[in-house]
Parts: C-alpha cells; structure tokens; sequence
C-alpha cells in the first residue's frame, strides 16, 4: 500500500543521477517486499469527521508480481480477498461466494471505504519500471533529511496517477511522504508516515496517514502489527481459485 527507497546518490553529475535515480527505486521495492517475499499482518482504520471504522486483514507478496490479502475484521468483511496475479486483479466477496476480475477502469475506485484505491492496495504497477524519475531537491521531514524524488508515468504504463512526489530519508531510506497528482497536475492525495518500528533489522514507516485533500476531516491510517521478509510462501496464494481458502 506505500513504498521505501534506497538511496545511492551523486548530485554534481546529471547522467549518474538518472542512473542512480533508477536504481533507488528497483532498491525500494525490493526493500518493502523482500528480496523474495513478504507477509503482514495490519490494521487499517477509516477515520471519518463523526465516525471511525477499523478492519484487520493480513497480506502475502512474491516480488512485485504477486500479491493476495485477506481481511480478518470487521465480521461482514471478513474473507473479502483482493489478489493481485501478474497484470490481472482478482477480487472474492464472500457474502456472494463470487471471484471477480477487476476491469482496468476499476482500479480508480475506493477499496472498501478507505481513501487509497484499488490500485494503491495491490500495487499494480512498478516505480522503477513504469516511472521515468528524477532528484528535484531535498528537506527535512519529521527531524530526517530527505531528498525529493519526482516520478512521471511512461507513455504506455498501466498507472492511475499523472505525477508522484516522495520525500526519501538520506539515512534509512524510508519513504516519509507522498504527494499523488492527478493527470491535470492537481495535487490529490498526501501520504505521511507517522511512526517507524523495526521489521526483522529493517527500520520501515509501520504507521501512515493517507489523507484525501479534496475531503476535509477525511483520512485512512495504516498501522503495520507484522512484517516478515523472504519466507516461503504457498504459490496457491496467488490463483484465483484458492481465493476463497484465504483465512
């Protein structure tokens, strides 16, 4: 649902920052899933101005190919499952025990009420591959000094943003804030992360507040409990029909 970077930087050579802009971000993703695999357990809680919902649900990932989640709570929710198959997106809904395959035109939608999309949740498309990137400057964030990575999509990439803008910490490479633009260029959707644990030696956001800009009072908060990396995992996580197995 967010994404760390790994930063190998030489600012006084234009070339050689493209290079290593390209790099940071194959390093990111591997840092956030593991070099194989990853699995975590997380509470998602939808923060409204009279109300607050939250809902439990763990995940499994291969790369960034393969990705399966299921949620745990609330009860009427429970055993919905999104997976994410190479290019496809798969979707079970257990109250009418159909597996569905999510159209493209879909992936802009709200997952579940929360205010990141079905996109955001299964990660569909790659930062280093579909992205063509730059360092635009750097700033201290939250007392951790970042640089400032931009992100354009490729003409032919399968994303739903016009523009991302990350803030990197130089030290930990931890991604401590996203700004998500639409195709106008208008500013969306800001991603903070709140509080940083350690994972299995690795120093990672395990708090985020997604914050729609356009919905005053409105945010989703995503507090990470678990995250393990390169464990084995039953490929059947990962076929459309195994979905309504997940627990």
């Amino acid at each position: 649902m967010y994404l760390l970077i790994v930063l190998y930087l030489n600012f006084f050579v234009p070339n050689i920052q493209e290079t290593n802009a390209t790099k940071i971000l194959e390093k990111s993703e591997e840092q956030l899933q593991g070099i194989k695999s990853s699995y975590t357990e997380m509470v998602i809680s939808i923060v409204r101005p009279k109300w607050t919902k939250e809902m439990t649900m763990k995940g499994w990932s291969v790369g960034d190919e393969y990705f399966s989640s299921v949620v745990l709570t609330p009860i009427k929710e429970r055993g919905t499952v999104f997976l994410k198959r190479e290019n496809e997106v798969w979707n079970y809904v257990p109250s009418i025990e159909r597996t569905i395959k999510l159209p493209p035109s879909m992936m802009m939608q709200n997952w579940m009420g929360t205010d990141f999309t079905n996109d955001d949740l299964v990660q569909r498309s790659s930062i280093a591959d579909d992205y063509s990137n730059s360092i635009i400057g750097e700033e201290e964030i939250d007392g951790y000094d970042c640089w400032i990575i931009e992100l354009i999509p490729n003409d032919d990439a399968p994303v739903v943003w016009g523009k991302l803008v990350m803030w990197i910490d130089k030290k930990n490479y931890m991604q401590m804030k996203t700004h998500f633009f639409d195709e106008y260029g208008d500013l969306i959707n800001v991603m903070n992360s709140v509080e940083i644990s350690d994972f299995g030696g690795k120093k990672l956001p395990s708090k985020i507040e997604f914050i729609p800009l356009e919905k005053e009072g409105n945010k989703t908060v995503i507090e990470r409990q678990v995250w393990e990396f390169d464990i084995d995992i039953n490929p059947r996580l990962f076929t459309p029909g195994y979905m309504k197995n997940l627990r």
